[in-house]
Parts: structure tokens; sequence; C-alpha cells
């Protein structure tokens, strides 16, 4: 089994994950590079039922390109984002990989929303590379919405 385990900034808030990632994005849409601050977000994203979170955190939502609702907690008192959950993928959720600030973490499996990447960034060989989510996140936020829409 292998385990991630990773703090905030301060150290006030931990996070744990129990298990492998079930995907990881490099991620180059806008809204990622307003959130981190850099030129992309590589995260993980694991199974709801292997995280575990210990200290207090603070959520803020926000509708994504989809139209489906993204909540990212943040540690309360430095800010630090540690997961978030997509209302298209309630069974996941997902981790920036330098949270575990580990250097053997895993290569990204899949970059995402490429026409927004800097230039001077490179994807990994052999990573597949999207114009945006995958066809599956696509149909799972469509069906959120309209699930919301009711």
């Amino acid at each position: 089994m292998s385990v991630h385990a990773g703090a905030c900034q301060c150290g006030a808030t931990r996070i744990t994950a129990d298990a492998a990632p079930l995907s990881i994005s490099m991620c180059h849409c806008l809204l990622c590079q307003r959130r981190t601050g850099s030129s992309y977000s590589v995260h993980g994203y694991f199974a709801r039922t292997c995280v575990t979170v210990e200290g207090t955190t603070k959520s803020y939502a926000r509708k994504g390109d989809s139209g489906a609702f993204v909540t990212f907690d943040f540690c309360s008192d430095c800010g630090s984002t540690l997961f978030w959950e997509a209302e298209a993928s309630p069974d996941r959720i997902g981790i920036p990989a330098g949270l575990f600030a580990h250097p053997d973490f895993p290569c990204p499996t899949v970059s995402i929303f490429v026409p927004y990447k800097h230039k001077w960034v490179t994807v990994p060989e052999g990573v597949p590379q999207n114009d945006g989510h995958g066809a599956a996140f696509a149909a799972a936020a469509a069906a959120a919405v309209a699930r919301r829409s009711v």
C-alpha cells in the first residue's frame, strides 16, 4: 500500500492518502494558474475513502468552466491549498502534489488545458495532452449540472 502524507505551510493541518493516486493531472487552466500563483498545477486524485484530514480548514466554492462546482479547502491559518472536491467526481479528492513535498511523487498521467500552457513549460514525454478535461469528466460535470437544475 502506498501512503502519501503532507501538511500545509504552517503544519496546523495535515492530510494523508493511504493509497496510490487514481490519476495525476498537470493542469494549465487559468483558474489553476491563479489558485497556485504558478504556471500550472500538478495534483493527484485519490479515492475519498482513503483520505484523512486533521486540522481546521476553510472552504471556497466556485464554478468551473464546465458549470459544475469545485470546493477548495485551505488551511485556516496559513491559507495553503489542502484539497478540493469536484461536484462532477464526488468519489475523488484532488490534492496538490507539492503538499506532499516528496520528490518521488509519481509523474503526471495527463496534461490538461494545454492551450493555456506557458510556451516554456515542457510536458513530460509520453504524457497525454488534452485541450480540456477528458470526455468522462465532461460528461460527469454535465450530469452534475443537470441534477442541480432539477
